[in-house]
């Protein structure tokens, strides 16, 4: 592979630069850089900007609202927002269920819910993990029952779901449901697409240490799905929630944020003394960052050979994996280095500071103190979620070793 840019990718990364300079708020870019807590308005509000341009959903297909960018120019918009402070996308409607819904969906449900995600209408969950199967996902035990009422013919959902990202905004969740016990787990299983804002579905947070509620529990009691939310085959949900999650995988990889996060890394170490010289002078810290940038690069190059072969009609399987463990390996290296290089003034634990509109002097005269060890511990997750890294390395195992 050639990684050298040609002019027509520069051509495009100045185009992108462009349109950030212009389009991207500078109180919203402020938030991110510093790394407080964004509000659903936000997200609502960078989404509908990038719509608008048409560059919302980048990785679908032009006839479905895509963008028919090349996997190049896919991983230059990635590293420009991230680098300019853009938000990172709710992923949940965009690249997770839009895929699902282009490859496996009916005509009717494409032609209906794909419009919905791109204008923004409706706000999507994820309805996967169970107190009982998280790694082990194919153990849920969620029902749905077909039954027959003077209403018609639909589904009975009963059961917990649990890590519900963002559920406390969500109006719609697609969820892993188990339609038949007599078969093996895995061959039991249906995707269906729920409606949020019925009886029977109970929403509540789960506070993270950072005193935030971005993770909920969701309980489902009677909640009636309608036949027509079945996305493709009944008792088939297993092969779309694989799917699914080779997305999920290769986008938890976050290289463009993991480039904005050693940006930022870089002009704290040059800032914090140690010793009377910059942090970056110092052999041990700065051999850390050495190494972490190194993996970075050859990182850089593992996530344009994936993008590349699923634009060519490919399906990432142990590759996903691969940037799943050593994405969020390094973004949560590059998180401990930048807690570490604030010392004992990442300590004090602030929770205003946090959100906007904070103007106390920083702790210590450093900005970034003040978000550091949340972000640092919140991000811990990141080697968890969408499969943890240890069942990630048994995936790589069996697939590529044969294990």
């Amino acid at each position: 592979m050639d990684l050298q840019f040609t002019p027509e990718e520069q051509a495009f990364r100045a185009e992108v630069r462009a349109f950030l300079q212009e389009q991207l708020p500078p109180a919203l870019a402020a938030k991110v850089k510093a790394g407080q807590r964004l509000t659903r308005a936000d997200q609502e509000g960078w989404h509908a900007i990038l719509n608008r341009k048409g560059w919302l959903a980048y990785h679908w297909p032009r006839e479905h609202g895509g963008t028919g960018w090349s996997a190049v120019q896919k991983f230059i918009f990635d590293d420009e927002c991230a680098l300019a402070g853009g938000p990172r996308l709710v992923p949940f409607g965009l690249s997770m269920l839009g895929p699902v819904l282009i490859k496996y969906g009916n005509e009717a449900q494409k032609k209906h819910w794909l419009p919905r995600i791109l204008n923004g209408d409706d706000w999507w969950c994820q309805g996967y993990s169970e107190p009982g199967a998280g790694s082990d996902l194919a153990s849920l035990k969620t029902t749905a029952v077909r039954v027959t009422d003077e209403t018609g013919d639909h589904y009975v959902v009963n059961g917990q779901k649990t890590w519900t990202t963002q559920g406390q905004h969500a109006n719609m969740m697609f969820c892993l449901v188990r339609t038949n016990r007599e078969v093996k787990a895995q061959s039991g299983i249906s995707f269906v697409l729920i409606d949020m804002n019925q009886p029977g579905v109970e929403v509540r947070p789960i506070r993270t240490l950072d005193g935030d509620r971005e993770v909920n529990e969701v309980f489902l009691t009677d909640v009636k799905v309608p036949l027509e939310n079945l996305v493709g085959e009944e008792n088939k949900g297993w092969t779309y929630a694989k799917y699914l999650l080779t997305y999920e995988r290769t986008g938890i990889a976050g290289v463009g944020f993991c480039v904005a996060a050693l940006a930022k890394l870089k002009v704290i170490a040059a800032k914090v003394h140690k010793n009377g010289r910059p942090l970056n002078q110092d052999p041990l810290f700065a051999a850390r960052m050495a190494r972490v940038e190194i993996d970075l690069e050859n990182m850089k190059t593992t996530n344009l050979r994936v993008i590349a072969a699923v634009a060519g009609g490919g399906v990432p399987g142990a590759e996903s994996s691969m940037l799943k463990i050593r994405g969020t390996e390094i973004r949560q290296e590059i998180l401990s280095l930048i807690r570490r290089a604030m010392g004992p003034y990442a300590t004090p634990y602030i929770e205003e500071a946090q959100y906007e509109g904070y103007d106390e002097a920083p702790v210590g005269g450093i900005d970034e103190a003040a978000t550091a060890a949340a972000n640092y511990f919140n991000y811990r997750k990141l080697s968890i979620f969408g499969g943890s890294n240890e069942i990630q390395k048994n995936i790589i195992s069996k697939m590529i070793l044969g294990l």
